[in-house]
């Protein structure tokens, strides 16, 4: 049996996974809990309760709050810093929920922004005005990096910010002659495609699901995945990234990643489409479509990820829903 002193060595090897900030402020001056509130915001932290916040465990957010500590001390406040494994109440993957909402809210802030700036350049602005649209743009961009920094997880509405980034600013550097801004990567064919391995985030849901059976039913039966937790990872020779950050086959201007997949192989059958449209209204929660099979097919998918937690057989399990929804539609389409 174990000492009690190697059995406290053990478990401090392991690094717990949150930094709380426990704080408590005195009623004046009321200018400081602005400030304080403020600075955590910028910090990217969270509010788990009153007066605590939490941040992912790490060498620089410790010493944020460090610093956030001296700031709260000389204003005539007191708190702790601790490190923490959640037991009971909020889960992990509760605190990396609330992570992610507090940035997709802060995306779809952006998205909205540059979905009005995409309809004003769509005006074919020029002069005064594209230049505007171009200050417009990269206020918006600074913002965005702002928010990805402090972007822990990887939210899902990063992913929608960064395609509308790319559809506005390729509309701004357009040609006078107006030309196809077609190239090698948009006319790439499945046969060049086979083989690779398909990398994407882990967690898979609606559109990586989707993707990866569009990808073994018309690229590659054999195709290999891989899911990493890394928001910036770099692809190796042979792999192609998926549905994340500056990836191969992403978000483009509002559409989804499987929409833009589907666009870029050329597929241009009818059950496909209609197929996008559903993993579009369900991953963008816009209702672009509203297809009547939309609501049911989100049942089932959710239902799916939370009964499996291993990535690939939520694609095998979707793969199935998918598979006998296309051959629906297939079968619609021939009796007309």
């Amino acid at each position: 049996m174990k000492r009690r002193s190697e059995i406290e060595k053990t478990v401090s090897c392991v690094p717990a996974p949150w930094l709380l900030l426990m704080h408590q402020l005195p009623p004046k001056p009321a200018y400081l809990r602005v400030k304080i509130w403020r600075r955590l915001q910028g910090l990217g932290a969270i509010s788990v309760k009153n007066s605590v916040y939490v941040l992912p465990t790490g060498e620089q957010r410790l010493e944020d709050f460090q610093w956030l500590l001296r700031e709260i001390e000389q204003g005539g406040g007191e708190g702790i810093i601790c490190e923490a494994n959640l037991v009971d109440g909020l889960s992990d993957q509760d605190v990396r929920g609330l992570f992610d909402a507090a940035r997709d809210a802060d995306y779809a802030e952006i998205a909205k922004e540059l979905r009005a700036l995409a309809a004003k350049v769509n005006d074919n602005a020029e002069g005064e005005s594209k230049a505007e649209a171009k200050a417009t743009l990269a206020r918006l961009r600074r913002r965005f990096t702002e928010l990805s920094e402090i972007d822990f997880f990887g939210a899902t509405g990063r992913l929608t910010v960064d395609g509308l980034f790319v559809a506005i600013e390729e509309k701004l550097v357009e040609t006078i002659n107006d030309e196809d801004p077609e190239d090698s990567k948009v006319k790439t064919i499945a046969e060049d495609l086979a083989g690779k391995t398909w990398v994407t985030r882990s967690g898979v849901h609606v559109d990586r699901i989707a993707c990866a059976w569009l990808i073994r039913r018309f690229i590659d039966p054999q195709a290999q995945f891989k899911f990493v937790s890394a928001k910036d990872y770099l692809a190796r020779p042979g792999e192609l990234r998926f549905d994340m950050f500056q990836g191969e086959f992403t978000h483009e201007g509002d559409k989804c990643s499987f929409e833009v997949l589907l666009e870029r192989l050329g597929l241009k059958d009818a059950g496909l489409r209609a197929i996008a449209e559903i993993v579009h209204d369900i991953d963008l929660k816009d209702g672009k479509f509203g297809r009547d099979e939309t609501a049911g097919i989100a049942v089932v998918i959710s239902g799916i990820c939370a009964a499996q937690k291993d990535d690939l057989a939520r694609i095998d399990r979707g793969a199935a829903v998918f598979s006998d929804t296309y051959e629906s539609f297939r079968k619609k389409r021939d009796k007309h």
